[in-house]
């Protein structure tokens, strides 16, 4: 990311939006919901009637504040309609600086208990089954997140869901620190101080979430105590989604409307399967290919919004993706976003859960807000290599004066040293050493041997003649200073002029003539 953030401007990255879900694990299958009822004497037959009076109370708790305030309570009678715009509405129109803005309902599909009688035991049984029931939204502005949401299902096992923005967050800390800013949306075209800006966005990862999540529930239930105070239960919270963003800031809209056109065709046109599993962390073989384990789906598609355009690449519910957020004339914003679903194709390192002194090993990705800061680290990671991986793109050298610089020897170490030929015998050189998955550690004299001579041998005399051929090509692409050598390491990294050309040759190479068409039918349009 540096290197795209140097050629550029300004930048701040952390945490977009948020998704958390609290769940009363111990009373969330049926065992567990038979002892909630077994303590508290309710028998099978009486169920309907227990958990009926049970939601009602909840219900009428849950609105109290709302009423007592005055605030808005609203039926909704589709769960398709979008509850943020109105409640935002609601806000805009009333004003509200602070707390509830308002409680919208709406019946919603949902997991929930039910009594069926078995027809062969001809004994009641209770079952966890789809259904619909009534969810309540409450919107407010919290002291220290802003705007959000948070709903609860009115009949058990009474799941919860929170949803807030960091940038939002974000707001309420320059605020609260006298920072001054321009916000358009969820993001800031300009801040007074962007550095001070990204600490407080650090800060955020350093959230103790259970008390400030359970705070929210309790807002959402009051009467929680009450209804489990024969069989004590609390709320386990996990992240449903993590979105994390970097925006990259310009301070003049001219830049970012001229270069940002070029970024989406290059992710169209450029990025391959390969490309996209290596900026979400996917592991590949050392030819470049995709591992035959892989058994998902790559998906890169293209969008354009009322807002602007948007490029995204998803892998197994995993995505990244760019669009251009804001033009304003203080400054514009170009946003990469990562954005974590799927957390099983991830690792944290840690213990076993519930085993506090056992040995520490790299182990699945848990939901569990637990492992939230490593889904920050890989998150901050997707993002970067995405951004970096645009760095390349320039709108004021040609291809020909490119391709001018490498067709020309060189002397390297007082050697001569031939031309690159980058359109004929090189070209499969070229696209060797930009496989995506020598962007983070470089590549070595082996990792080209496995490309170029994919048999193996146990000659040891052969192993020696392609482990030189591999040298000499290893000293042309330095004697061109598209490569160079990792210092103390035997490995080898693309240096910015040879990342630079490699994708553009690459780029124009994989072009089709009805992409390159509309670029010459408009320099012939300016010459005539």
């Amino acid at each position: 990311m540096q290197e795209f953030i140097a050629k550029h401007q300004e930048k701040i990255a952390g945490t977009d939006r948020l998704v958390f879900r609290g769940h009363l694990r111990s009373i969330g299958y049926p065992d567990g919901m038979m002892s909630y009822l077994w303590t508290n004497q309710v028998l099978l037959k009486n169920f309907g009637d227990h958990v009926e009076k049970v939601t009602e109370r909840l219900k009428e708790a849950s609105l109290a504040e709302a009423k007592a305030s005055g605030r808005p309570v609203r039926y909704l009678n589709s769960s398709h309609l979008d509850k943020e715009t109105i409640a935002r509405k609601i806000l805009a129109q009333d004003g509200v600086r602070s707390g509830l803005v308002c409680v919208l309902s709406c019946l919603e599909p949902c997991s929930k208990f039910e009594i069926h009688r078995n027809r062969l035991t001809k004994k009641l049984e209770l079952q966890l089954r789809p259904g619909k029931c009534l969810f309540l939204y409450h919107y407010q502005v919290h002291p220290l997140f802003g705007f959000l949401n948070a709903r609860i299902q009115t009949w058990f096992p009474f799941s919860i869901q929170i949803c807030l923005n960091g940038r939002e967050w974000l707001a309420r800390q320059m605020q609260a620190t006298g920072l001054d800013y321009l916000q358009q949306d969820n993001c800031f075209p300009w801040v007074a101080d962007w550095t001070k800006a990204q600490r407080l966005l650090d800060r955020q990862l350093k959230t103790r979430w259970p008390k400030l999540l359970n705070g929210i529930a309790r807002q959402l239930n009051p009467i929680h105590t009450e209804i489990f105070h024969k069989h004590p239960i609390s709320y386990y919270w996990s992240t449903y989604q993590h979105e994390w963003a970097i925006d990259v800031v310009f301070h003049h809209a001219a830049d970012l409307r001229r270069f940002y056109p070029r970024w989406v065709n290059h992710a169209m046109t450029t990025f391959s399967s390969p490309d996209v599993m290596r900026f979400l962390g996917k592991h590949l073989t050392l030819s470049g290919q995709i591992s035959q384990k892989f058994s998902g789906e790559v998906i890169s598609d293209f969008k354009r919004r009322a807002e602007g355009v948007r490029v995204k690449h998803s892998v197994n519910g995993n995505s990244v993706k760019l669009y251009d957020k804001a033009y304003t004339a203080k400054g514009s914003v170009l946003r990469a976003e990562a954005t974590i679903h799927n957390g099983d194709d991830f690792r944290v390192y840690r213990r076993k859960e519930g085993d506090r002194k056992g040995r520490m090993a790299w182990r699945p990705l848990r939901r569990g807000i637990a492992d939230l800061h490593r889904r920050a680290q890989i998150s901050h990671k997707a993002a970067a290599r995405y951004l970096d991986a645009f760095a390349t793109v320039d709108d004021t050298t040609t291809l020909d004066e490119l391709l001018q610089q490498l067709e020309q020897p060189r002397q390297w170490r007082d050697r001569r040293v031939r031309a690159l030929r980058p359109l004929a015998d090189d070209r499969a050189l070229l696209s060797a050493i930009n496989h995506g998955e020598f962007a983070i550690n470089g590549f070595r004299n082996r990792h080209l041997r496995a490309i170029f001579f994919p048999h193996t041998t146990d000659d040891k005399k052969e192993i020696r003649r392609r482990s030189a051929w591999i040298s000499r090509k290893l000293r042309l692409l330095r004697a061109h200073a598209l490569i160079t050598k990792i210092r103390g390491t035997h490995r080898y990294q693309l240096t910015s002029t040879g990342r630079k050309v490699i994708v553009a040759i690459l780029s124009a190479l994989r072009s089709t003539l009805a992409q390159l068409t509309p670029a010459t039918a408009q320099l012939t349009a300016v010459a005539a």
